[in-house]
């Protein structure tokens, strides 16, 4: 059998990104060959990225690219926050939102795409949970573009330029000063990322959404046991407060919270001298509808080592 050095264990991690005893274990399978014990780990790996595809992937990056008139936003989860700080990790993320500037909405397509190097986006996806270890997945991507205007992009609690937590894209229509826009397309995507609108303009809202809040509002309201015209005027006033608090255009402007969005876009229209109109928004909150599973660490150990896991007293 050939020897296996620690050189050629270090040399197939840095080749492989594999783990050090998966990569003495290649070897050795394979008699110190280092091309097919690449081979193996691809072999291996690829099998392995698709057991983990059963655990939930709630951490992980948003990530944002702007190119001219045009502005893209993915989220792309992992299992642990931990792969948020990995560089590849970071770097396919950079590189799908780029991708997606061409693609637009749909994630199916998006994973279907060409990767730079070779292959397709799914693939190249795969192939990092075989080499980082966890099971990650392309959730979504949204698309804005503006004929005349501007796409402005903002990143919360920014982890790397252009990848965060929460990602806000803001596109407005106008033909005034590029600059100004810019720097008003940014407070608002900052109000965007605060405030969490969930439609421009209140008749937008998802209906069910707002028939949820009325019925809310008519049980509050019965409680009062005020005459049924005065409930019914209550009901319809909760709905209406509702609809001016979750439409963006609508809402208290979080830099001043008296003067409305809608009139510090009209406001700012003036100073340019353009009409400006807002195209549309789009925010993602990592992780987002997820529900996160929690685990018995203790239990996963004793399923692993065969027994019963033993607390040790913490010094």
């Amino acid at each position: 059998m050939a020897e296996i050095t620690a050189a050629n264990v270090k040399e197939l991690r840095e080749r492989t990104g594999a783990g050090m005893m998966d990569c003495k274990k290649a070897l050795g399978e394979n008699e110190g060959d280092m091309e097919a014990a690449i081979d193996w780990l691809r072999t291996k790996g690829l099998a392995a990225a698709a057991k983990k595809a059963g655990r939930t992937a709630a951490e992980g990056l948003v990530g944002i690219a702007v190119r001219g008139t045009k502005g893209a936003v993915v989220e792309i989860n992992s299992e642990t926050d931990f792969v948020a700080k990995n560089e590849q990790f970071q770097e396919f993320v950079r590189t799908v939102a780029g991708l997606a500037l061409d693609t637009g909405s749909d994630a199916v397509a998006l994973k279907a795409a060409a990767w730079p190097a070779g292959g397709t986006v799914e693939e190249k996806l795969t192939a990092n949970i075989a080499t980082i270890g966890e099971h990650q997945s392309l959730r979504r991507a949204a698309l804005l573009e503006v004929g005349d205007g501007v796409v402005v992009s903002y990143v919360h609690n920014a982890a790397a330029p252009g990848l965060g937590k929460i990602g806000v894209l803001v596109a407005l229509e106008s033909a005034g000063d590029k600059a100004a826009l810019e720097a008003l397309g940014r407070q608002l995507a900052m109000h965007i990322a605060a405030a969490n609108p969930l439609a421009l303009r209140g008749e937008e809202l998802d209906p069910e959404l707002v028939e949820r809040e009325r019925a809310i509002a008519a049980e509050k309201a019965k409680e009062s046991g005020k005459p049924e015209n005065i409930v019914e005027k209550m009901v319809e006033g909760a709905v209406a407060k509702f609809r001016k608090e979750m439409a963006f255009l609508s809402q208290l402007f979080v830099i001043d919270n008296k003067t409305r969005v809608e009139d510090v876009v009209a406001a700012e229209a003036k100073k340019v001298g353009a009409p400006i109109a807002v195209a549309g928004f789009v925010r993602f909150q990592l992780g987002e509808g997820i529900e996160k599973k929690e685990s018995d660490f203790a239990a996963e150990v004793a399923a692993v080592s065969g027994g019963a896991a033993r607390a040790e007293p913490v010094a």
